[in-house]
């Protein structure tokens, strides 16, 4: 098999992972999509680990600790998600706006308003003080 058709299927995955992590706002479509650009290098290792015909096959070993991270990973982003889905009934990332560090004021209405400006012409040691 010539080496080109492996890089240009994982090319694909890649551009797809890319657009996925790019374009969507769902969080499961997001990791659907950085799974998809964990298996694109996974094939590119083991391409080039058949290619060159290397001996202690480095690219297989390297492609399997890839799975093994990419599980743990999925499994810590899974358990993320179904916690901010149990507490904001949404895992819609641009409306996620409560993990932000920001003024606990700001948020009831009575700290500095909600221009990016405000937020610049107040000092650390300004925040929080009642106006």
């Amino acid at each position: 098999m010539p080496l080109w058709w492996p890089l240009l299927l994982a090319s694909l995955l890649f551009a797809i992972g890319v657009y996925g992590v790019l374009a969507r706002r769902n969080a499961v479509l997001v990791l659907m999509g950085v799974e998809l650009m964990l298996n694109a290098v996974n094939i590119n290792l083991v391409a080039f680990d058949a290619h060159l015909r290397d001996v202690l096959h480095g690219g297989q070993t390297l492609a399997l600790f890839t799975i093994v991270i990419a599980a743990a990973e999925v499994g810590l982003a899974l358990s993320v998600v179904l916690l901010v889905f149990r507490t904001h009934g949404h895992i819609e990332l641009d409306l996620l706006r409560d993990l932000a560090d920001r003024d606990p004021g700001a948020r009831a209405g009575h700290g500095p308003a909600d221009h990016p400006s405000d937020h610049l012409a107040d000092g650390p040691a300004d925040r929080g003080v009642a106006r």
